[in-house]
């Protein structure tokens, strides 16, 4: 065994210091710039439309984004940017607007601010395309964005990839470029990344090596999982074979990526085998909750990078094109906008989920054989998501007939505990511990819903006959009443269920706390300055090390609950 490491050892080493990462230290100014992604500018409109019955957030949108004042917010970003000293450049890391296939005005609107930003300030704008920019027969084809966005980063250009809206620039002497379309313009949201991107990128890396130059990676779909399984919860924001794509880039020399699409602000890192290391900093929609971009300082030694918030905006100017506001939404939005935005997510997410759950959206007709079993098991889901979880007739006096406690909280539903974890993933370094009182409550409520709910679709479905039969009794709800019978005698929790939570608690540790040691909103980090091959060994038996630790974490928080099985 010992002589088998040893081999393995010299392996990563011999490896190490063959790879391309490790670029000499150089002269030449530091870099500073700011990043945004996802503005999804839209036109605004001349009178506020939604179809939510709230007394606040009622125009809130299926994508929970701030379109109308959307504007407004881009306009606040770019100021913040000119009259920070810290901020050398603007990044943009695509989907510049959000119906730029079809509606090009979008795009020379947005371009139009960047222009006026850049003649104000000195400050150079990068961007590269996202799935909303362009497509392949739209209005706004890859052509056309390049056209349009010609002084944001391709007048700067040392070298293009023809036939896509990639190109590398110098931002310094010493910092390089590669604003790389990972796109697909022929489809929705799904990445674009071919071999042939993969060798252009990889030719760049290599020049800018020989150049002398660190090089910096943009594009729009994220390199790595920034949620629990990415690629399988939503596999259209990442792109594919992601982990060989990181250990090509990690050994090509490339350690900082900015991304965007996800709509989360996260980091993460992956280590190659060489023991190069990557970081993966998708940014957050700049027209959503948390209304966030970033700063990066980087020098030979640190990578440094803050969150920074949009919390302002010029409400005179917006109510002026826009009419609809009350008195009380612009009173909030100049009490802190960032707040306000939450709020509209969290009932644009509610939005959403609620409208998808419909039988019209789900495709179900009403001459469906399983219609009645559907929708019932819906409503009763709705309704335990929906009602006051405390008080007279609320989902904690439900729960109870269940032997469910549902903990006190400030929360007023279902929703609102389920829309704040939602917030918590966008907004980065999630902090909810499994025994948290948010993932408690959620967690009770799935149990109330899988034993309430399915007893409610016994009972209309299964048991409607012996019912009707047995209302004459005094009793018609045979399924419903069994069940809580079941749970006074055998108790709350089943071993099967002890299981279930067992086999998912891993995922829902990984989506509630945010573990990977890189932290989403504010950190430093090693600079490229330091690769070589004895901070790369190091890195891969820290690697070693951080696998180990998650497989026995997940391990023991497996077997802590099997062991609540026996014991119990």
């Amino acid at each position: 065994m010992k002589k088998l490491l040893c081999f393995l050892l010299s392996v990563v080493l011999v490896a190490g210091s063959l790879t391309v990462g490790a670029c000499a230290a150089q002269s030449g100014s530091d870099l500073k710039f700011a990043v945004a992604s996802d503005l999804h500018y839209n036109l605004p409109a001349d009178e506020l439309e939604g179809n939510i019955d709230d007394e606040i957030y009622w125009y809130a949108n299926r994508r929970a984004a701030m379109e109308n004042e959307s504007s407004w917010i881009i306009d606040e970003f770019l100021n913040q940017c000119a009259e920070n000293d810290d901020c050398d450049f603007v990044l943009i890391s695509g989907d510049l607007v959000d119906s730029g296939r079809t509606v090009p005005q979008e795009h020379y609107d947005v371009a139009a601010k960047l222009a006026e930003f850049e003649k104000k300030t000195g400050k150079q704008v990068f961007v590269t395309v996202g799935n909303h920019d362009a497509g392949e027969g739209s209005e706004t084809d890859v052509e056309d964005f390049k056209r349009i966005y010609a002084d944001f980063g391709y007048d700067k250009a040392i070298a293009v990839d023809e036939g896509t809206c990639s190109y590398a620039a110098d931002l310094n002497d010493k910092y390089r470029l590669i604003s790389l379309d990972s796109c697909d313009h022929t489809k929705s949201t799904q990445d674009g990344l071919t071999a042939d991107k993969l060798d252009w990128v990889r030719a760049q890396a290599k020049q800018a090596k020989k150049d002398g130059k660190y090089p910096i990676l943009m594009m729009h779909h994220n390199l790595l999982d920034h949620m629990p399984l990415q690629r399988i919860f939503s596999k259209n924001f990442i792109v594919r074979f992601h982990y060989t794509t990181a250990e090509l880039f990690a050994d090509w020399g490339i350690k900082l990526v900015l991304t965007g699409h996800e709509h989360c602000s996260d980091a993460t890192a992956y280590t190659s085998a060489a023991g190069n290391v990557i970081y993966d900093f998708a940014t957050t929609s700049l027209t959503m909750y948390p209304l966030q971009y970033r700063l990066f300082k980087l020098t030979d030694d640190k990578i440094a990078y803050e969150a920074k918030t949009v919390d302002l905006i010029d409400t005179n100017s917006l109510t002026a094109r826009t009419a609809g506001y009350s008195e009380n939404q612009i009173s909030l939005m100049n009490a802190g906008l960032n707040d306000y935005s939450k709020g509209f997510l969290k009932a644009g997410v509610k939005y959403r989920l609620a409208l998808s759950l419909s039988m019209e959206k789900m495709g179900i007709d009403e001459g469906a054989p399983y219609y009645d079993l559907v929708n019932t098991a819906v409503g009763g889901l709705l309704k335990i998501l929906e009602e006051p979880l405390y008080g007279e007739d609320s989902i904690s006096e439900l729960a109870k007939e269940y032997n469910i406690d549902i903990p006190a909280s400030r929360y007023k539903n279902g929703w609102d505990v389920a829309t704040e974890l939602v917030a918590a993933h966008y907004a980065g370094g999630e902090s909810f511990e499994l025994e948290s009182t948010e993932v408690t409550i959620f967690l009770r409520l799935v149990a109330l819903i899988l034993r309430d709910d399915l007893a409610g679709v016994a009972d209309e479905v299964f048991l409607k006959s012996a019912n009707e039969l047995l209302k004459n009794f005094g009793t018609d709800s045979v399924a419903s009443d069994l069940t809580k019978l079941g749970a006074r005698i055998f108790g709350a929790v089943k071993p099967a269920e002890y299981f279930l939570l067992a086999l998912v608690s891993p995922v829902i540790y990984n989506f509630a706390v945010d573990s990977d040691g890189v932290d989403d909103n504010r950190g430093t980090l090693p600079g490229y300055g330091t690769a070589g091959l004895q901070n790369n060994s190091y890195n891969v038996i820290e690697n070693i090390h951080g696998i180990l630790n998650n497989a026995m974490k997940y391990i023991s928080m497996f077997l802590s609950i099997i062991i609540r099985i026996i014991y119990k």
